[in-house]
């Protein structure tokens, strides 16, 4: 009786033993599931980033059911706006006009006459002239090669007189670079070229091959360097000149650079700072992504920073000069991401969509109109947010595709609402992120800086023809005037080289 027992008792800790094992694996089975989705999600983020359409757009219907579902509790929400990505104020569409369109005016005509034979403007049977009564004209476009010429420049010299001896020269005109061989209109050509273009100096080396000049990648880059080196000045005095506006845009995004000693490469950053107010913008490039950057450029600054959720600005905060503005389009986005994973990410999404009608219905207002818009329609819908934020969170799963998205939406809430405190704010950081594109497009062609400096260089072309972009100049017709100008145009006026400065000084005699 006392061996039953024994073994009773043996197999019952066995028994435990393997209930135990048994829901230690399911718990390890339960947590390897929620890994997995959490990974497949972060995968098909990663994919759809990369193959997929960029445009965040949604389907009516899923913002309907979204809005209907907010209808049925607490909060009842207004009928849904269909837009088409919810970050911008979208454009008006108006109805196409059919047939072409005009040629523009301003292009230069190339006439070609096609007249009759003289044979044929005396009637061979009465021996009368036939008298012209009009034309028929057809435009089209037609395009005429670049041309790459030597420009040749001869200063005449004079003996001198009985009471002048000596020789007298004509005096050397301006040049962009002292003793190079190019020119400011080939200079302004290959900046443009590149950091408008995105075309890299090698395709630049076979395109002027093809016009019979060889001339090589190491004589294009050393080119580059001495624009840029012509340039610094006008480019340092708008990154003095930007930080004393009091509402800054800032973002990021990494470039390839390589390494001097042969060492392989490394990722720098090229950041941009935009004045929204005043339309300037400012590119610096830094070795990494470290805070030292934004803190060098920013050590003067004081006002509202409106940035992604980076750490390395969170120092810059603390010291209570700077304000942080957070970016709706990059909640927006991280709720798009996993509205596949988990619908009810479209509560949220729906609710981001009212934010963003309220804001059309305000672009056309004052600042102190569109703040007070705010105040009254704006502060509804967020506190509605925050409502359903709370309600999704008690049971989203920490590690998946909404919790994260619930988390950011919590940790960045007082500083997305910021926004309603001034009416020159805008609810997102887009502003930067539309000025970091021309980067992302440039280096999937130059595809890397060749060092540090090759990355400032690029920050300060960057900066000007950018800037050309905001004031509505052409960057090829301000680099070959600025490019002349800079080297005797005087310090205390360097303002009027800028950009913005240069198309109300000098624009209208470049016509």
């Amino acid at each position: 009786m006392a061996a039953a027992e024994a073994e009773n008792a043996a197999l019952a800790e066995d028994l435990a033993a393997a209930h135990q094992l048994i829901g230690q694996l399911r718990a390890d089975l339960e947590r390897s599931d929620h890994e997995i989705k959490w990974l497949r999600h972060r995968l098909d983020v990663l994919s759809r980033r990369l193959f997929g359409k960029k445009a965040e757009q949604l389907t009516p219907g899923q913002l309907v059911l979204a809005y209907e579902q907010l209808e049925n509790e607490t909060g009842k929400a207004e009928e849904p706006v269909e837009t088409d990505s919810g970050e911008g104020a979208s454009v008006e569409r108006t109805k196409r006009r059919r047939g072409r369109r005009a040629i523009p005016k301003d292009l230069r005509r190339v006439e070609v006459v096609v007249d009759l034979p003289d044979s044929e403007k005396t009637c061979a049977t009465c021996g009368t002239e036939r008298e012209r009564i009009g034309e028929d004209v057809c435009e089209k476009y037609d395009y005429i090669p670049a041309e790459l010429v030597c420009r040749v420049t001869r200063r005449l010299k004079y003996g001198g007189c009985r009471c002048h001896p000596g020789v007298l020269s004509a005096p050397a005109p301006p040049q962009a670079v002292e003793k190079g061989l190019a020119a400011e209109g080939l200079l302004a050509h290959i900046a443009t070229s590149k950091y408008v273009d995105h075309q890299p100096l090698y395709r630049l080396e076979k395109i002027f091959s093809r016009h019979g000049a060889e001339i090589s990648r190491k004589t294009l880059c050393d080119w580059v360097a001495e624009c840029a080196e012509a340039l610094a000045p006008i480019y340092e005095h708008l990154g003095r000149t930007i930080v004393k506006a009091d509402y800054l845009q800032t973002d990021d995004t990494p470039i390839t650079i390589l390494q001097q000693d042969g060492g392989g490469s490394r990722t720098g950053r090229l950041w941009v700072y935009v004045d929204p107010i005043s339309e300037r913008v400012f590119f610096d490039a830094t070795a990494t992504r470290e805070r030292d950057g934004p803190e060098r450029v920013l050590k003067d600054f004081k006002g509202y920073l409106q940035a992604d959720a980076y750490s390395a600005y969170d120092a810059l905060y603390r010291r209570g000069r700077i304000v942080e503005v957070g970016c709706w389009a990059h909640v927006r986005r991280k709720f798009f991401d996993t509205r596949e994973e988990d619908p009810e990410a479209l509560k949220v999404l729906a609710l981001i969509q009212k934010l963003y009608a309220i804001e059309r219905e305000g672009a056309a207002m004052t600042v102190a109109e569109r703040r007070l818009l705010r105040q009254e329609r704006t502060a509804p819908v967020l506190a509605e947010i925050d409502r359903v934020r709370e309600e999704l969170a008690r049971t989203a799963l920490p590690k998946s595709g909404l919790g994260e998205a619930l988390r950011y939406l919590h940790n960045q809430r007082e500083a997305l609402g910021r926004y309603l405190e001034d009416g020159r704010l805008k609810p997102d950081n887009n502003g930067a992120e539309n000025q970091l594109r021309v980067v992302a497009v440039g280096r999937k062609n130059w595809l890397f800086a060749g060092s540090q400096e090759g990355a400032r260089r690029a920050a300060v072309l960057y900066t000007l023809a950018q800037g050309c972009k905001l004031a509505g100049i052409d960057p090829f017709r301000y680099f070959k005037d600025v490019l002349l100008r800079v080297a005797t145009h005087p310090a205390s006026r360097v303002d009027e080289l800028t950009p913005a400065g240069w198309a109300v000084a000098f624009a209208a005699t470049m016509a």
